[in-house]
């Protein structure tokens, strides 16, 4: 008995050391996949459902992403409610552009999109988030490694954190659930037929060649048509407490300009008018100091204090002093053809 013990301690410990080996990875483990995942993958296609929760009724629209290595990014955003509202954020050596085909219109952006905030679409702006809160939590369930991480929002007082869900089998992000301060998820993003794509070339992320494809797919003609028959007038249904005290309509040649002054602890100015339709031969992209930002189902140029968008039809300016980044998305997203007062 006493010359088996030692042989049964050292079954013992070899069945250890081998399930330990077929046991989870670690946290670490994750990390350095996903970061060389990251950095060797020469491209990716997926399609992404996002849906905000930040206003008071629940909006859901469709992105479509393409990337490339060398920091390319083609993200189409479909907006169901306004189909001539579709717009392009490209991201090529030139710099970052929006595309609003409808309107005939481009915007160059003096910006570093998509490195300067978190961008929960985007899976090396998830990797990165990673990185840096180094005491990110993780854990594991039956199918997917589980992030919580700090968010990197400029001002990320109102989406403090995140959750991300990467595939334990292919290391693909899943789905990522942005929170609030009461824990509750008001940004989910779920990602769709993520693959990896070795195909790309630069001149998919051309800006003339992605205008002309999108303007095919809505015809300038339609949106001129609507954009000067727009004359409707709408309010957000988010104002973070602010009141409406002011309404001014001023006549220029497009048409009614609606100035809108809400005060209150969160005071902002709302403005609105048609949106212009550029001639077809006006190819000469616009620069702008500004950042792309997602808001509702369009992409708006954002600045400290200030936010310009167009949809359905009518551009949209909002400017204010006391509203956060995120607060002055969250009064854009509220604004719909719902919201007429």
């Amino acid at each position: 008995m006493p010359k088996r013990f030692p042989i049964l301690l050292f079954v013992l410990v070899a069945v250890m050391v081998v399930i330990s080996a077929c046991g989870e990875k670690s946290k670490e483990d994750v990390v350095e996949k996903l970061s060389q995942q990251a950095e060797e993958m020469p491209g990716y296609k997926t399609d992404v459902t996002m849906t905000m929760r930040t206003g008071k009724e629940e909006q859901k629209y469709q992105i479509q992403i393409w990337h490339k290595e060398d920091n390319f990014y083609k993200v189409k955003l479909h907006n169901q409610e306004d189909e001539k509202g579709n717009q392009v954020i490209l991201k090529n050596k030139s710099g970052v552009y929006v595309l609003t085909p409808a309107l005939n219109k481009s915007f160059k952006f003096q910006s570093d999109w998509p490195d300067n905030t978190s961008q929960p679409y985007l899976y090396a702006s998830l990797v990165k988030d990673i990185k840096k809160d180094t005491d990110a939590e993780f854990s594991v369930t039956e199918n997917h490694y589980v992030f919580k991480t700090k968010t990197n929002y400029q001002n990320n007082q109102t989406l403090p954190m995140q959750e991300i869900y990467f595939d334990k089998k292919t290391f693909k992000p899943v789905m990522v659930k942005v929170f609030n301060q009461d824990a509750q998820a008001l940004v989910e993003v779920q990602f769709d037929n993520f693959k990896k794509a070795e195909g790309l070339k630069k001149e998919d992320f051309d800006v003339d060649q992605n205008m002309a494809m999108a303007s095919a797919e809505v015809p300038v003609s339609n949106m001129e048509e609507e954009g000067n028959s727009a004359n409707e007038v709408l309010y957000p249904n988010v104002t973070h407490g602010a009141e409406l005290v002011d309404k001014r309509e001023v006549q220029t040649e497009e048409g009614t300009r609606v100035i809108m002054t809400y005060q209150g602890d969160k005071s902002f100015t709302l403005i609105q008018e048609s949106a212009e339709v550029q001639p077809t031969s006006a190819g000469q992209a616009v620069t702008v100091n500004a950042d792309p930002a997602l808001a509702g189902g369009t992409v708006a140029a954002m600045s400290k204090q200030r936010m310009q968008w167009t949809e359905s039809g009518t551009t949209f300016n909002l400017a204010s002093e006391d509203l956060t980044r995120e607060e002055m998305v969250s009064v854009a997203s509220s604004i719909n053809s719902h919201s007429t007062k």
